[in-house]
Order: structure tokens, then sequence, then C-alpha cells
């Protein structure tokens, strides 16, 4: 199966899943606004701003043309960053066909609306069919797809036929993609993990060990799950690729960038300068807000997210962080295992 596919975003995430994408004999188009990566990528075959010491394949083409990226595409996956996709899917709307795919590959929530990454397709794209809309979520550095290393992801897709062409569309030899009717519990599991990175981040970066590192997984984990089944999402979500298996990536990984900020901030450093000074998109920053925010609304206890919230935003020292959640009152593991007494 072959199929014009657009990817709008030739960050790491964009360049790197353009790779499968172009195994498969799919005509990429790759479209970003930033005339030097653009020119870097398709007369060099190189983005060295992403993804240094990769090579790409001949058959990704780079454009700064949206109009040529996305006239008739069948599928269109958004790799911007959360803030940008209304803007960006706002300029490719008028260009898409009405059957195309749109498909999701950013992690996170935006911030003033508390949507998720489908929802605020959906309202831009008021007309397109629900059915149409997907994301893609899992354990995915960007580096590791690029190099074809073994890779394990998940579209999330209400509609089958939707989930299954985009199988067909991306999988490859080095590349295996699973299908996830549970849009809502992809999302949320690839967006809450980056604010439990932090966390862990923050308690590497205060010098704590393995004890520590695991716990916090664990009860992000939980809370993942919590806010998650809230919203509408199937709880057995969590303890897949989206949910599990993203967290302990982007918690243990070297190349996360949630954890290597939390880390700056643990040692002390504040969050503006080390934002300022690396000039990383930190994805868990403003999710942690709208995800607080989120959790307050819906009146969910979320206490790590709380914790991460007052140290970034707030200036709460990191100690007195982990004081607050290791003096919270006693609690069951699980409440509703508790009832099974």
């Amino acid at each position: 199966m072959s199929t014009k596919v657009a990817v709008l975003g030739a960050g790491a995430w964009g360049t790197a899943l353009s790779v499968p994408l172009s195994a498969n004999r799919n005509d990429v188009w790759l479209w970003d606004r930033t005339p030097s990566l653009v020119s870097e990528i398709q007369d060099q075959r190189r983005n060295t701003k992403y993804l240094a010491g990769v090579s790409l394949p001949d058959g990704i083409n780079a454009t700064g043309d949206i109009e040529r990226a996305v006239d008739g595409a069948g599928v269109v996956i958004s790799a911007v960053p959360t803030h940008a996709i209304r803007e960006v899917l706002a300029m490719a709307a008028p260009l898409m066909l009405p059957g195309t795919i749109v498909v999701s590959a950013a992690k996170g929530i935006e911030p003033k609306t508390h949507l998720r990454m489908t929802q605020v397709i959906s309202e831009v794209l008021p007309e397109h069919s629900r059915s149409h809309i997907a994301c893609i979520s899992g354990p995915n550095f960007a580096i590791e797809v690029a190099r074809c290393e073994p890779t394990t992801t998940v579209v999330g897709a209400k509609d089958p036929d939707t989930g299954e062409f985009l199988q067909c569309v991306l999988m490859t030899p080095s590349f295996r993609v699973y299908t996830n009717p549970d849009v809502t519990g992809v999302e949320m599991g690839g967006a809450v993990k980056n604010i439990i990175a932090i966390a862990v981040g923050i308690a590497e970066g205060m010098g704590l060990g393995y004890n520590s590192r695991a716990g916090l997984i664990t009860r992000g984990l939980a809370e993942m799950a919590r806010l998650g089944v809230a919203l509408g999402a199937h709880p057995l979500t969590f303890a897949g690729l989206s949910g599990m298996g993203d967290l302990v990536l982007t918690c243990t990984g070297e190349y996360s960038r949630n954890r290597r900020c939390g880390a700056a901030v643990g040692r002390g450093e504040s969050l503006q300068h080390f934002l300022d000074t690396t000039h990383l998109t930190v994805e868990g920053v403003p999710t942690t807000q709208a995800v607080r925010e989120l959790s307050l609304a819906k009146s969910i206890e979320l206490p790590v997210t709380e914790q991460v919230y007052e140290v970034l935003f707030n200036g709460k020292a990191p100690q007195e962080g982990l004081r607050s959640l290791m003096s919270r009152e006693r609690k069951y593991e699980s409440e509703e295992v508790a009832r099974y007494r």
C-alpha cells in the first residue's frame, strides 16, 4: 500500500516518523516553516539540529510550501508542538481532502482549553469526520526510530478501518504498530507521562536513588490512570505502550527532555534558565499546568502532579515538595482493591 503522507513539522519526531513512512514506499512530504532546515533535509539528507548523525532516506521530500505538502495527501500527521497545532492545521485545513486521515503525533494537553490534541483537531476541522482523526503514541525516542532500531508504538483510532489503514502505512520490520480504539487513554498516557518524568528528573537532580524513581513511576502511573479513567478512558490502556511503556522510557531514558528539565530544577537551576539556555520544547511544562487545572476542575487528586506544579510555577523548593509527598495521610494503595477485602 502506498499513499501520499504529509508530515507537518520537521522537528525530531516529525523527521523520524518520515523514515518508516518512506520505507513503506509512501509519497512522503515533510513540511516545516524554517527554510534552512528544509534545505538541509532536502539537499543533504540530514537534520543536524534535531537528529544529528542520522542519514535520511532519499524518499523524504522536504518543503516549506504547505500547499505542496498537503495537497492530495491521504494522511496528514501533525508533529508540531501542542502550542502550534491550531495555527498549523488552520493553514492546512483548506487544502485537505474530505477523506484525509489526520493524525496527532504531539503528546500534551492544550493549556487554556485543557483539550487533548485530537479534540483540538476536531475544533479546527469541524467538518472533518471524527472517524478520520487519530493519534500516535508510545515509548518512541525519535533518534532510535530514525536509526530504524526496533520500536513499538500504538495508533489511537476509534474507527477500526482507520487504525488498520495507518498500521499499513506506518509499519515496517523495525517499527511495529498496534491499534487501540481508546483514543482518550492513548492521549492521556502520552501527556501525563511527561509530568512524571519531570518529577523523576527532579528527584535525580536532588541526588535521590532508584527507590525514589520507582516509587514516582508507580504512583505516577496511578495518577495517569485515575485522571484518564475519569475522562472516559479504559484502565487497561495505561498498562500498554502509551501508558506504562512511554512512562518508563521517558522517566529513565537519556534522551528524555522532560527528565533532563526536572534534573536541572532538582539541582537548583531555575526552570526559565533551563528553557532559555537549551532552547528545547519540554511538553511536560505546559502540560503540568493544564493537567493540574483539569484535575482541580474534576476534583481528582494528583499529588505528584501538584508538587511538580508547585516547584515549577510557584518556586517551591524540591526538598519541600518531597516532604509534602512523603508526609501525606495514610492511604490504601488502591481504593478499588481495598473494596475486595
